[in-house]
């Protein structure tokens, strides 16, 4: 007889149709400017072109893998991965950033080789790419802005990054073109191209560490773990709280863990659900798993036995002023 389990009693999904939709319109419209921006790049010899679209070659890899990462959230947990495959939209976020500072550094090597050595190039060509590819970064800026609104995605964000860098970069090579047309000075483009790559650098470092701090399953910034803590403690009948970790699966889900001394003369899941209800109500932390113990009979070296003095201390104290 097969038996089914319930791995949580919370679903660690994610539908989200919004996100897939723009990120679907996103990929279409950046892979066919990106293929125009290198042709363009190549014929034109303009490195901050070239640039421009070695950036977007890393945002159609990385929309990619976003779209794998939110199919893979809509997947329901099973007896391998019980929380599911929301980690997977991190670990696409990590690979997107990393790619991005790669990229980032190699744009720079290759500007500075530039300077060393000038290469001619045709303005107009440039400065019409470079346009048309204005016009379609701030669409796109404006459509995944219009998205993280409405729904909370670590890979749409970082999309939202990608694009406003695109944007810039398309200014500075609009920029590039006319005074190169006004002054002559050829050394500007390589110029540009550093520039677009701090830009790219950036970007892509803030991913990285917000999905490392992520995968190191770090207290998210939002949350102070000192003052849930004393939350917790003024739960009634809670008397200590101690082992206790708070860490993001993905965006918007939260896991917490608490072992908690309590008093024996109140029922024990009562306190366990009064801690839920006020996670939920205060921290939006639904997802919580609270340890009960008695510090004469879980074992917890120094920390059990001070707890127990101070207990002993309290009693006297009480019985002496009683």
């Amino acid at each position: 007889m097969s038996v089914e389990y319930d791995y949580h009693h919370l679903h660690h999904v994610k539908e989200q149709s919004k996100s897939r939709k723009t990120l679907w319109v996103t990929l279409i419209l950046t892979a066919f400017f990106t293929l125009i921006e290198i042709i363009g790049g190549v014929l034109s010899n303009s490195l901050a072109l070239l640039s421009d679209s070695a950036h977007m070659i890393s945002d159609v890899i990385a929309l990619g893998l976003s779209m794998v990462a939110i199919q893979l959230a809509t997947r329901q947990p099973n007896a391998r991965f019980t929380f599911g495959f929301l980690r997977f939209e991190i670990v696409a976020s990590f690979l997107n950033g990393l790619a991005l500072c790669i990229i980032a550094l190699g744009i720079c090597i290759e500007a500075v080789q530039r300077v060393l050595h000038p290469q001619p190039i045709q303005l107009g060509l440039m400065l019409g790419i470079a346009s048309i590819g204005f016009v379609v970064n701030l669409i796109l800026t404006l459509v995944l802005h219009n998205s993280v609104k409405e729904e909370d995605n670590l890979n749409v964000q970082s999309a939202l990054w990608h694009f406003f860098g695109d944007l810039l970069s398309s200014v500075g090579v609009i920029i590039s073109a006319i005074v190169i047309y006004y002054s002559g000075l050829l050394w500007f483009d390589p110029l540009i191209s550093i520039v677009i790559g701090g830009i790219i650098f950036t970007g892509g470092s803030k991913i990285i560490r917000e999905s490392f701090m992520i995968l190191m399953e770090s207290v998210p910034e939002k949350f102070n773990l000192d003052e849930i803590r004393s939350v917790i403690a003024k739960v009634e009948g809670v008397e200590d709280v101690h082992e206790m970790h708070l860490w993001a699966v993905s965006t918007d889900h939260y896991s917490l863990t608490a072992h908690v001394f309590i008093s024996p003369n109140i029922q024990p899941f009562c306190v366990i659900l009064a801690i839920n209800e006020t996670l939920k109500s205060k921290y939006n932390i639904e997802h919580a798993t609270i340890q009960i113990e008695h510090a004469d009979i879980n074992p917890h070296g120094e920390y059990g036995k001070d707890f127990l003095r101070q207990q002993k201390q309290l009693k006297q104290q009480n019985h002496t002023s009683a």
